[in-house]
């Protein structure tokens, strides 16, 4: 599966949100800081408690697209989560490639955000298929994935998942 640079890393942003672990009080301030190349420069990343809700139920929107099990399902969890998005598109160089950015330069940074993670996400379901999202299926892991494979048969969100699996399968085989 090939798809644009910047598309694909809104879509990374978009499964590193669904994965990230926001319950600690400061979880959601921890994945915008780590993740502050996203926002505009000087974009204040505090948020008002309220906010830090709403970021919270975009990473859960996030989630529910990729464990919808059909096509009707995902469009309508995408289509929720797209309804949070303020595109405002513009084309700029600021990295020496010519590239689309999705939120406005001056919206705040639960604006940008969900911005960026509805429309990379929305561009893999609409390009390449709902199918292509998925949840790791390594006992002990629900981890978000997009499957970039060729054949569409990813079913780990990493190769560690995919590697504690095989090891594990062996083993229960050998005590047998």
């Amino acid at each position: 599966m090939d798809y644009d640079t910047y598309g694909s890393s809104a879509v990374e942003l978009a499964i590193a949100l669904a994965n990230a672990d926001l319950d600690p009080d400061d979880g959601v301030s921890a994945f915008l800081t780590s993740h502050d190349e996203w926002f505009t420069p000087g974009t204040s990343l505090d948020l008002t408690p309220g906010e830090v809700d709403e970021a919270a139920a975009t990473a859960r929107l996030v989630r529910a697209v990729a464990l919808a099990e059909t096509q009707d399902d995902v469009l309508s969890r995408l289509n929720e989560l797209l309804a949070l998005a303020r595109p405002r598109p513009y084309a700029t160089d600021h990295d020496g490639e010519l590239h689309l950015h999705y939120a406005r330069p001056d919206a705040p940074v639960l604006e940008q955000l969900t911005t960026t993670v509805a429309m990379g996400l929305s561009q893999v379901v609409v390009q390449h298929g709902w199918q292509r999202l998925g949840v790791c299926s390594a006992e002990g892991c629900d981890d978000v994935y997009v499957d970039t494979s060729r054949n569409a048969s990813r079913r780990y969100c990493s190769n560690t998942c995919a590697s504690r699996s095989t090891v594990a399968a062996y083993r229960a085989r050998q005590k047998a």
